[in-house]
Formats: C-alpha cells, structure tokens, sequence
C-alpha cells in the first residue's frame, strides 16, 4: 500500500508540474494549441577516428548554423554517442560538447550514449585493460604526464557522474537556447526508490498533445553483458549499475504512459540512445539484457493504443521500420533490412509503434527533420507515421 501510494503522490506531482514547467504553453497538456511543429533530431555525433581526430567535430559548428538557419524547426533532440569508439572519454571533452551546443538556436534535449560513459573502460577509449597476474586495472595512461588518460581511468559510474555533471547540472532544464523546459525525473520524489533522483538525464515534456521522454538506455548490450576493462566476469559494481538504472528506466516509462493516459495525449515520442534490436554480429543473446525495456514499450503501447514512436541512435545507419510487428516494412539500408529484427526479441505485434534509427557517425553530418502534425493520421510508410512525417537532411 505505502509503494502505491508513494507512487500516486509522484504522479500527482508530475501532473501538477508538468503543464508550468515541462511546455511553452501550459494549455499544452491535454488541451489547447494543436498546430504543427517540427523538431532536428541527431546523434552519435561528432565522432573521430582516433583521439587526435576533430573533423567532426571542427564540422559541427556548420552543422549547427545549418539547423539553426531552418526557420520551422523549433527544438533539437540528440540522441546519444558524442564522441566515437575510438575517442577517450575526458572532461575536457565533454565540457567542449556542451560549448558547442551553447550555440544551438533552439532547446537541445540530449540522452547519454554508450560511449560517453559506458565503454569508456574500453582501451580504445583511454579506459584499461584487467591483469590476471595482479586482479587489478592497467589503466591507457599519457606517455607524456605518465597519468590516465580518461577520467577516472574509464569507470563508467563515474564517466555517467561526469556526462550529468556536464550537460544535466540542473534538473528540468535543456542545453542549447531556448525556454523549454522539462520534467526530470530527479524531480518526482518516490520514497520507496529515492535511488531515482539520481536519473536526471531522464526527462519528459508535452508539446502540442504529444510526450516525449527519454530514458537512459545506452547502446551495446545495456552495459551489462560485457565485463568492464575484459575481465573475466562483470563486476558487482557493474552489475548494480545496471540493475538499479533499468529498474528507474522501467519506473519512467510507467510515470511517462500514466501522464499520457491521464493528460489525454494524443502521440508519444521515446527516445533511447540504445537500438535495442541491434545484435552488431553477436547472437540475440547479446541484447537479451534489453528485454525488460522492449516488454515495458510493448505493453505500454499496446494499452496507449494511439501512435508510439522510438528516436534511436546506436547503429548508425538509418532505418525505419517496426520492429514489434513480425514482417512489417523497412525502410534504409538493404543490408541493415535484411536482417529481420524482429527475431531479437520475438513475441511481440504491436502495430501502433514506430522506431526510426537516426543515421550518425558518418559525414556529411545528417539530421532527421521530424514533423509532428497533432490530429493527423498519415498512413505507416518510408517517411510518415500517425502524426509523424519526416525527411533527412544533411550539411549543405
């Protein structure tokens, strides 16, 4: 009775602050403006071939004014991965992300990718490397200062500390320009999990009849299928990392479909770093960690029973499809859609779901011109869905 009601009160707290706080109008929730609106969606980006590489990067202020300079595009959605594989993982770096995106025209809402935090103990990040001799880290250290090259060596606790300390210093606020505001979900008190207030970087807001939220869900296996620094099994630290954030994600996407039962929403926008789908070569077993995420979409959409569609990063190239519906179309790369997704987390048919896979990693940089027209119901195709249309578009 007491998680019940502890729940009911967080909810009660949502609704109460998300019409002030999570819109630009607070008519926005459930009611009032129904007029078109557009959003730039990007990400695993800008990413290098080596630390020293900064094309990308040095790329993105372009990138940036060609966003900027599109009048109908009123906020930006990044979707995970800020720097490559192949990158170290520094608070110089990160801080240097969160300048360039100062300079954005709009509100930028961002969810924390893989590599920023968890791969950063990877050796091709700066992390280290597990010696059997000693049980201990070898940490990548700088030739020239003898130190390590990531911070904090590449643990990933402490990389995740670092990224929210670098672009989520202050729950419900957005990076770029702007006044959009949003829920975070540090800010719904839950006394039977007051572990949640840690999840800053999961936010939500309503515009124009449709939520969006995102949940902290990063790419690879859910970092916790391969062990930190290749040792010979996880960590408990790494263990408990993973457990207590999928359980707080779990815990969103209920408060998240709770709001948009009760606020009469009309669509719901999610967005994960993570194309849980994506086995990368591996077997299915290599996502399976990602099951808990996958069900929790499934039954909540199939009891929203209204248009849900998914914003991922994580694999790169673009691709749109269903990937809950057995045989449904897809959209991209023929290769990438020969591969029926389907079979990583079989047992579904949800046919009120989209996911769109965000192309990254690749220049020209590329951004995904999102429309949402409230009321409208277009049919499932190449570039449209419910109140979705989109088309891609690249630097010029």
């Amino acid at each position: 009775m007491k998680r019940r009601s502890y729940a009911a009160v967080g909810l009660a707290l949502a609704l109460s602050v998300i019409p002030a706080a999570a819109t630009a109008d607070a008519s926005d929730f459930g009611h009032g403006a129904r007029a078109p609106f557009t959003l730039a969606v990007y990400g695993d980006a800008p990413y290098g071939t080596s630390p020293t590489d900064t094309s990308e990067f040095d790329a993105t202020p372009a990138f940036i004014a060609n966003v900027n300079a599109d009048p109908d595009v009123s906020s930006v959605i990044h979707v995970g991965d800020i720097h490559s594989g192949k990158q170290y993982c520094t608070a110089a770096y990160d801080r240097s992300v969160a300048a360039l995106w100062k300079t954005f025209a709009d509100p930028l809402v961002y969810t924390p990718g893989d590599n920023e935090w968890a791969d950063c103990h990877k050796v091709a990040e700066g992390g280290g490397t597990y010696n059997p001799a000693t049980g201990q880290i070898d940490p990548v250290l700088d030739p020239a200062t003898g130190q390590p090259v990531d911070h904090a060596s590449g643990n990933p606790v402490a990389n995740l500390d670092l990224v929210r300390q670098s672009f989520f210093p202050k729950p419900g606020h957005t990076l770029g320009s702007g006044t959009l505001r949003v829920l975070s979900q540090a800010q719904v008190p839950d006394r039977a999990h007051p572990e949640d207030a840690r999840y800053v970087e999961n936010v939500l807001w309503v515009k124009n009849g449709t939520l969006f939220v995102t949940v902290d869900v990063p790419g690879g296996s859910n970092n916790d299928a391969d062990p930190w620094y290749g040792a010979p099994t996880a960590s408990q630290e790494q263990l408990d990392e993973a457990a207590h954030r999928t359980a707080a994600d779990l815990r969103w996407l209920d408060t998240a479909f709770a709001l948009a039962k009760v606020g009469g929403v009309s669509s719901v926008v999610i967005t994960t770093q993570a194309d849980m789908w994506d086995v990368d070569g591996k077997t299915a077993a290599h996502v399976a960690n990602y099951e808990p995420i996958v069900s929790s979409l499934a039954k909540h959409t199939t009891a929203f029973g209204k248009p849900v569609l998914l914003l991922v990063g994580d694999s790169h190239v673009y691709r749109s499809d269903n990937p809950l519906a057995q045989g449904a179309p897809c959209t991209g790369d023929a290769d990438i859609c020969a591969y029926d997704a389907w079979n990583s987390h079989p047992s579904y048919d949800v046919a009120n779901f989209h996911r769109i896979v965000v192309h990254g990693s690749t220049t020209p940089l590329e951004w995904l011109k999102l429309t949402v027209t409230p009321g409208a119901h277009n049919q499932t195709a190449a570039t449209s869905f419910g109140p979705f249309t989109w088309s891609r578009v690249t630097e010029s």
